[in-house]
């Protein structure tokens, strides 16, 4: 739960509470097992465990106090499972559709949440590269709602290669820009696309910018000067989702 080295190099990662098991099981992910308290679980929980348990999965009933001893929650929950995942590489992405890459976002919430968001506007891949948060950390996991078995998510650290790849695969890539660039109602979206946000306090650098194709801006009419980074995503892969849908940029008048 805490290493992220070992997360990786096993192939293991920990679910907590049921709402993400459910996810889990019900994306037939392979299971290495399910943790359950069985005097703070509720009727949804126990059944959650029985169908686990009906569907092969190995299911251990714990200790009063054992979950809130090694839980990384707050609220730690009554219920959680160790699951398998399979790293994904660059070759492992669709050639076609929209792909949101993440630049040195490094909380765990806004990671997740972009995941989130790329999983419901049908975006193909979520890329983190440069120092982004690990999408498999419990907190990151949490902020999926499950997303994260249904979206590729790439862990990739060179910006510039992942790039390099999107653009050997014809996708134009789109760097967010706070101002300058092209207004997002109107930057061609609908295709091929690779959309680029960068770190929450700072954004793209210069160096980083000059490696997309283009660049977009959020039209705001407010006093505040940016969006939140996974606000942003959000805007960004929705209009990339309208666009697919009607073929064109909307119309701004």
């Amino acid at each position: 739960m805490q290493k992220k080295a070992l997360r990786w190099s096993e192939g293991v990662c920990v679910l907590e509470g049921p709402d993400l098991v459910d996810a889990a099981l019900r994306a037939q992910v392979e299971f290495e097992g399910l943790y359950l308290d069985v005097e703070r679980s509720d009727t949804h929980t126990l059944a959650l465990a029985e169908r686990a348990e009906s569907q092969g999965v190995r299911v251990f009933a714990l200790s009063p106090g054992v979950l809130e001893k090694i839980s990384d929650a707050q609220s730690p929950q009554p219920v959680i499972a160790a699951v398998r995942f399979v790293p994904r590489s660059l070759m492992d992405i669709s050639l076609h559709g929209c792909v949101l890459i993440a630049h040195d976002v490094r909380d765990p919430g806004n990671v997740g949440t972009m995941i989130r968001t790329a999983d419901a506007a049908g975006a193909t891949a979520v890329i983190l590269s440069g120092h982004s948060v690990d999408p498999y950390n419990p907190k990151t996991l949490r902020a999926t709602a499950g997303s994260i078995f249904h979206v590729p998510v790439v862990l990739h650290h060179d910006l510039a290669e992942v790039l390099e790849a999107c653009h050997r695969s014809g996708r134009r890539s789109f760097a967010a820009v706070v101002r300058g660039g092209v207004d997002h109602y109107r930057a061609p979206l609908g295709g091929d696309v690779a959309l680029v946000l960068g770190n929450e306090s700072e954004g793209l650098d210069d160096a980083e910018i000059s490696l997309c194709t283009d660049t977009v801006s959020i039209s705001m009419v407010g006093a505040n000067e940016s969006l939140n980074v996974a606000v942003a995503a959000s805007l960004l892969v929705f209009e990339a989702f309208h666009q697919r849908g009607s073929g064109q940029p909307a119309s701004t008048t």
